[in-house]
C-alpha cells in the first residue's frame, strides 16, 4: 500500500548548485565541452554568462571574436535557443563569415540554419523585404548605393532650380546619411539643420528624396534601418513577433554604433511585455528625461520637440521581481577603439551601456595576447588620458620585446626614406613583407610612401583604393541585371539607356524624365508608353522599342535561366560586349577580363537578387593578398588588423591629432584621436616605430611643425628614441646632427644617374652651405653636373665645417622602353645596390630578381650584369 503525503505537510528541498571549488564543479569542468578549454577566467565568464544582459569590454588583441563565437557555441549547446533564435550582428560580413566558420570548427559540423547572423544593414534588409508593403516598397526593392543616390539627388537639385554647383548633391547626400544615422525622418529633422542646405530647402529635399525612392522601388543603406525603426514603432505587433522570435542578441563592435543602430537594437532588445522606449534629446538632462518619461506613460508616441539632436531613448523600465524579464542580450566592444565618429559613431552607446540595461554585469577582457609588454604599457599609458572611458588596463604575459621607437625626421621626404630603409633592413633579417605595415592618418600621406617604394623595388599593397565592382564596365553591367531585377531602378536604367550607343540623347532622356513624373511612374515604364507614340523621332522609338523588348525578354528567361546564364546572354545580346571587343584602347582588353571576372563571381550565389544584395551590402577588396608586400593604409582602415612590424609616421601637431577634428568636435574630438594613436599602437605585435617630421608638404606648401602633445603622454620607461636612417637627424652639430652623407660608405655606389652625382658633387663641395655659415634653412649653393669626372669624390679631403642637411635634387628613375631583356630566367646577377640574385620573372626589359640578402626587387635590367 503506498501512502501519499499531505501537500501542506512536504517540505520543500531548496534547488542544488555545486559549491565552488568543490568536488562536483571541478568533476563538471573536467568534463566541460571541448570548445571551453583555453579560455582564460574572464573569457570563460563572458561564455557561460548567459542570462540578462552582459556588457564584455574587450581590449584590443584580448579574444573578442572567440568569446562572441564561442558564447554562440554554448548557447546552441546547451539548448537554451534553436539557431534561427539567435540574433548575432557584426559590422563587416567579412566577420560573420569568419564567425560561421569558427563555430563550425568548435561544434565539429558546418552552422546553418543561422539567417540571424549578419551586418546591420544585411538584418535590416532582410527584415524589411518581410514587411517591404509597410514601406511602401515591394519585396524586390533596389538598395542604391552613394553613385546612385548623389544622381538622384542632383535630378531633384534641378527639379527646385537650385545651383548644384553652389549646393552639391554630395554634400546634400552626406547631411541625408547623417540624419537618417540618428534616426531622423524628414518630419524630425531640426529645422535649424533643414535650413543649412538649399536656401533652406534641405528638409524638403530629404521628403522630396524619400518620395522618389518610393516611386522607384529603391532604399538607401540608412533606410534599410530607419525604416525598419518606423515599422517598429507602428506597429507594436510586428516587434513582438521578432522580440519573441529572437532569445539571444550578440552585438559585435558595440562603440562603432551609431544612434539609428542603437534605436534599432534597443527596440529588439526589450522583453516583449514592455513598451517601446521614448525617443528624447541627448541635450536633455538625464535625470529630467526619465523624469518626463515617467510623467508621460509608457507606449506615447515620440514628442517632435525633443527632436533637437540625436535621439536617445530612456533606459529599459524594470520593475521589481521582473530582472529575468530583461532580454538576455551581450553586446561585446572596447571603448578606447570608438574612432568613427567621423561617420556617426557614439561612443556614449558603450559607456551608457548600465544605464541602458539596470543590473547588466560588465566583464573586462585585459590579458592581451597580441602585442608585447613595451608596446601595451605605451599603448595603456597613452589611452589613460582619456576622460570619456570606462577603463581597463591591458596586460601580458608574454616577454617586454623591443620599447616604441619615436624618430625625428627634417621633412617627410626624408621620413619615407627612413622608413624605407628600416624595411629593407627588417627584409634582409628574414622579416615577411606582408608582417609590415604603414599607418597614417591622412591619406595624403601615401604618396611619399608610394614614390620612395616605387624607388627602392619594394612592392607595396595600398589599402582602400579603387575596387573591382567601382569600376565603370562593372557598373555598367551591374546596371543592365539591376533593371531585370526592378524595373522601377530609374537610376540604373538612365545609366544603360545608352550605353552602347543607341542614338538615345539627352533630349530622349529628358522626355522620359518628364513624362515619368508627370505620371509618377518608372523610367522604364516612361518608356514603354512613349515608344506607342511619335513624340520620338523613328530611329531613337526604334531604339528604345528593342532595349524594352529585350529587357522583357531577359525578364522571362530570369525564370527558367540559370543567373550566370542570363548575365552571360544580357552582355551579349544587349552589344555591351561587343562594343569593348570593338575598342582599340590600351585598357580595353582589360575591361573585357573584368566582364568576364564579374560573371565568374556570380557563381557563388543561388540567385541574381542574393548577388546584388551582397554587391550592395558589402564591396570588400580582392586580389594582391598572395603577395609579398608591404601594406599601406590610414589608421581607420588598420581597425581590426595586426602586423609583426607597424610604422606610425606623421606624428605631429596638426597632422595628428587633426586640426580639423579639434577645430570641429573640441575636447571629444581630442579623446577620438587619442583613440586612433591607441588602436595604432596595438596593430603592432613586435614592434611598433613612430615618426614625425618637423617640415611637411601639405597640399604643395611647406609647413614647420612641432612633435604631437600624444608624444609627451607616452610613458619613458616602455620607449626609445632614435635617429633616422633616412638623412639628417636631430641634435648634433648646428642643431640637425650630421646627415648620413657623411658616411663614407654611403656612396661606395657606382651609380651614375644625374641624381646620385648631383649629391656627391654637393658632398665634395661641403653640403652646398655658403661661406656665413648659418645654421638653418634649405639655402643651397647652385650646384653644376659634371661627367667629366671618372672617378669619384675624395670623401678624405671633405670639409668638416659646420652645415645644413643635404639635398638629393633628383631620384632613380628607370622606365621600361618595350624592348626584349637580353636575361634568361634563372640568371645569376649581380646588381651594385642588392648584390646578387637570380632572374625569376622577365617582362620586357624589366626583370624580378630573387636577392640572396635583400629579396624579391623588381629592377630594369641596364642596372644589373651578369654574375
Amino acid at each position: 500500500m503506498i501512502r501519499m503525503t499531505e501537500p501542506s505537510k512536504i517540505t520543500s528541498v531548496p534547488d542544488h548548485q555545486p559549491a565552488a571549488g568543490g568536488i562536483a564543479a571541478r568533476a563538471r569542468a573536467s568534463v566541460g565541452p571541448k570548445y571551453l578549454s583555453g579560455l582564460n577566467p574572464e573569457q570563460r565568464e563572458a561564455v557561460e554568462t548567459l542570462d540578462g544582459p552582459v556588457l564584455v569590454l574587450a581590449g584590443a588583441g584580448t579574444g573578442k571574436t572567440r568569446v562572441l563565437t564561442t558564447r554562440i557555441a554554448h548557447i546552441l549547446s546547451q539548448g537554451r535557443a534553436r539557431p534561427a533564435e539567435i540574433l548575432s550582428v557584426t559590422f563587416t560580413n567579412k566577420a560573420a563569415r569568419e564567425m560561421k566558420h569558427r563555430l563550425g570548427q568548435m561544434l565539429g559540423h558546418a552552422v546553418e540554419g543561422m539567417p540571424w547572423l549578419g551586418t546591420f544593414h544585411s538584418i535590416g534588409g532582410r527584415i524589411l523585404r518581410f514587411h517591404a508593403e509597410l514601406a511602401q516598397l515591394k519585396s524586390n526593392f533596389t538598395v542604391l548605393d552613394v553613385d546612385d543616390q548623389v544622381r538622384l539627388l542632383k535630378q531633384l537639385l534641378q527639379a527646385e532650380n537650385i545651383d548644384d554647383k553652389r549646393w552639391p548633391a554630395r554634400m546634400l547626400a552626406g547631411l541625408i546619411d547623417g540624419w537618417k544615422n540618428r534616426g531622423l525622418m524628414p518630419s524630425q529633422v531640426p529645422s535649424g539643420e533643414a535650413a543649412m542646405f538649399g536656401n533652406g530647402k534641405g528638409g524638403k529635399l530629404y521628403a522630396s528624396y524619400q518620395e522618389r525612392l518610393k516611386i522607384l522601388n529603391a532604399a538607401d543603406f540608412g533606410d534599410l534601418l530607419l525604416e525598419n525603426i518606423r515599422i517598429f514603432r507602428e506597429h507594436p505587433d510586428i516587434l513582438r513577433q521578432y522580440q519573441q522570435r529572437f532569445k539571444f542578441i550578440l552585438v559585435d563592435e558595440y562603440q562603432d554604433t551609431n544612434v539609428a543602430q542603437y534605436l534599432w537594437l534597443r527596440l529588439l532588445s526589450q522583453a516583449p511585455s514592455f513598451a517601446s522606449p521614448r525617443v528624447r534629446g541627448e541635450a536633455d538632462a538625464l535625470g529630467s528625461a526619465i523624469a518626463r518619461e515617467s510623467a508621460a506613460g509608457e507606449g506615447d508616441s515620440p514628442s517632435t520637440e525633443l527632436m533637437e539632436t540625436a535621439p536617445h531613448p530612456a533606459p529599459l523600465p524594470v520593475k521589481d521581481g521582473e530582472r529575468e524579464k530583461t532580454k538576455n542580450i551581450c553586446c561585446v566592444g572596447d571603448d578606447d577603439q570608438s574612432i568613427y565618429g567621423w561617420r556617426g559613431a557614439e561612443v556614449d552607446n558603450i559607456l551608457r551601456f548600465e544605464h541602458d540595461f539596470p543590473g547588466a554585469k560588465v566583464i573586462r577582457l585585459e590579458r592581451n595576447y597580441r602585442s608585447t609588454g613595451h608596446i601595451l604599457a605605451a599603448a595603456s599609458h597613452l589611452i589613460a588620458h582619456n576622460e570619456g572611458r570606462l577603463g581597463k588596463t591591458l596586460r601580458t604575459e608574454d616577454q617586454d620585446g623591443e620599447k616604441v621607437t619615436v624618430t625625428g625626421s627634417w621633412d617627410s621626404e626624408e621620413e619615407a626614406r627612413g622608413i624605407g630603409e628600416e624595411i629593407e633592413q627588417l627584409q634582409r633579417q628574414g622579416e615577411k613583407l606582408n608582417e609590415i605595415a604603414i599607418l597614417v592618418r591622412a591619406s595624403y600621406q601615401m604618396r611619399e610612401f608610394e614614390d620612395r617604394f616605387v624607388t627602392l623595388g619594394l612592392p607595396c599593397r595600398v589599402i582602400g583604393g579603387p575596387r573591382f565592382y567601382e569600376r565603370a564596365e562593372i557598373r555598367d553591367a551591374l546596371a543592365y541585371l539591376r533593371v531585370i531585377n526592378s524595373p522601377a531602378d530609374d537610376l540604373a536604367f538612365e545609366r544603360i539607356v545608352n550605353t552602347p550607343k543607341r542614338g538615345l540623347g539627352d533630349a530622349t532622356i529628358q522626355m522620359l524624365h518628364d513624362h515619368a513624373r508627370k505620371r509618377r511612374i518608372p523610367l522604364f515604364e516612361a518608356a514603354r508608353a512613349v515608344v506607342e507614340t511619335d513624340e520620338l523621332k523613328p530611329k531613337a522609338r526604334g531604339s528604345l522599342r528593342d532595349l524594352v523588348a529585350q529587357f522583357d525578354r531577359w525578364g522571362a528567361q530570369r525564370e527558367v535561366t540559370a543567373h550566370t546564364d542570363l548575365a552571360q546572354i544580357v552582355l551579349d545580346e544587349s552589344g555591351y560586349t561587343e562594343m569593348w571587343q570593338k575598342d582599340r584602347s590600351a585598357d580595353a582588353a582589360g575591361r573585357l577580363e573584368n566582364l568576364k571576372e564579374l560573371v565568374r563571381s556570380m557563381e557563388e550565389f543561388e540567385n541574381l537578387q542574393g548577388f546584388l544584395e551582397h554587391i550592395s551590402l558589402v564591396m570588400d577588396r580582392e586580389g594582391g593578398a598572395e603577395e609579398d608586400a608591404v601594406s599601406l593604409m590610414t589608421l581607420h582602415s588598420a581597425k581590426g588588423l595586426e602586423f609583426d612590424n607597424v610604422f606610425l609616421p606623421g606624428w605631429e601637431e596638426g597632422l595628428f591629432p587633426s586640426q580639423r577634428t579639434l577645430d570641429e568636435q573640441g575636447r571629444a574630438g581630442l579623446e577620438e584621436e587619442r583613440r586612433l594613436g591607441h588602436v595604432g599602437l596595438t596593430r603592432a605585435r613586435r614592434r611598433a616605430m613612430i615618426y614625425f617630421a618637423t617640415n611637411r608638404r601639405i597640399h604643395g606648401t611647406w609647413s614647420t611643425t612641432i612633435p604631437s602633445r600624444f608624444l609627451d603622454e607616452l610613458p619613458a620607461a616602455n620607449v626609445e628614441i632614435t635617429e633616422s636612417k633616412g638623412g639628417s637627424a636631430w641634435g648634433g652639430t648646428g642643431g640637425y646632427g650630421a646627415s648620413r652623407f657623411d658616411d663614407m660608405e654611403a656612396f661606395g655606389s657606382s651609380y651614375t644617374t644625374p641624381g646620385w652625382q648631383r649629391a656627391q658633387a654637393n658632398r665634395n663641395r661641403g653640403g652646398g652651405r655658403n661661406s656665413s655659415g648659418r645654421s638653418g634653412g634649405f639655402e643651397e649653393e647652385a650646384t653644376t653636373f659634371s661627367s667629366s669626372s671618372s672617378s669619384g669624390p675624395d670623401f678624405g679631403s671633405f670639409s668638416s665645417r659646420r652645415r645644413g642637411p643635404l639635398t638629393i635634387e633628383g631620384e632613380l628613375v628607370a622606365k621600361s622602353t618595350g624592348t626584349t631583356s637580353e636575361f634568361s630566367l634563372e640568371d645569376r646577377v649581380f646588381h651594385q645596390k642588392f648584390g646578387y640574385g637570380r632572374v625569376t620573372k622577365i617582362d620586357g626589359n624589366k626583370l624580378t630578381i630573387a636577392f640572396d640578402k635583400a629579396g624579391e626587387k623588381k629592377v630594369v635590367d641596364s642596372f644589373v650584369q651578369r654574375a
